[in-house]
């Protein structure tokens, strides 16, 4: 995609930086603003959403692995991005590049709160030629939080008896872990 950036002006490249750093930070993006600034270059949807993408990716990447702007210049620039572009660019970076850091942070690896959870043992009878054996069943049903708020996801799990010993000591020794780190 860089040679879909290439095509804007290095002032609008600024420009669009900066709302795809304000998405990042969780701002939102005005798609509009964003659409006048493409819209010199004659940008159908798809490159509209690729610049994005691709900004997005650029930035996030660098601020995930702590890249200073020189480097991610000088890499950008080997990639074919004109210098004018990656000045621009960059200096959206620098000044955002905190902030980012600490948004990315507060974002990663964030798991929903489990809001219920019940439980059942289904027997089902399979047939052999020899016997009939009842082999127990769980079923675990868990109530989370849902990514909009005040919505829930609901997760359904069967697993067998021995299947689910494992599960209970493997959450026990966890559960252990995570006293122990209090």
């Amino acid at each position: 995609e860089i040679s879909t950036l290439a095509k804007i002006s290095s002032v609008k490249m600024k420009l669009l930086c900066a709302q795809v750093l304000k998405d990042l930070l969780g701002e939102g993006i005005d798609y509009d603003k964003v659409s006048k600034l493409t819209a010199d270059a004659k940008f159908e949807t798809g490159d509209i959403k690729a610049s994005v993408a691709v900004l997005s990716f650029i930035f996030s990447s660098a601020a995930k692995h702590d890249v200073d702007s020189e480097s991610l210049s000088s890499e950008l620039q080997q990639l074919g991005l004109p210098k004018e572009h990656t000045t621009g660019l960059c200096k959206s970076y620098e000044d955002k590049h905190s902030a980012l850091q600490d948004r990315l942070r507060e974002t990663s690896l964030r798991l929903g709160r489990l809001d219920a959870v019940s439980w059942r043992v289904d027997y089902t009878l399979s047939s052999s030629e020899l016997r009939e054996v009842n082999e127990p069943m769980i079923q675990l049903k868990l109530q989370a939080q849902g990514a909009l708020p005040g919505s829930t996801e609901t997760t359904v799990v069967s697993v067998s008896a021995d299947k689910f010993r494992v599960l209970l000591a493997e959450l026990k020794q966890a559960q252990t872990m995570m006293n122990a780190l209090q």
